[in-house]
């Protein structure tokens, strides 16, 4: 049987903290500045933790 291989995108993108939590940046910050208010920029800095929706599926992807 082959070695498992993990989503090396997904690797880049998403850490696991110590506790197992899943930590991704903040969506919707890369396009569109000029139209975004400086407290909408300032509120999408930083890492929030990945969707209950997606957990499932970004952990397979991890190879967790």
């Amino acid at each position: 049987m082959p070695k498992m291989k993990s989503h090396t995108g997904t690797g880049k993108r998403v850490k696991v903290t110590g506790s197992g939590k899943l930590v991704t940046q903040q969506a919707g910050l890369r396009h569109r500045l000029e139209v975004k208010s400086s407290r909408e920029t300032r509120r999408l800095t930083g890492t929030v933790e990945v969707a209950a929706a997606d957990r499932r599926r970004v952990k397979k992807l991890l190879g967790r």
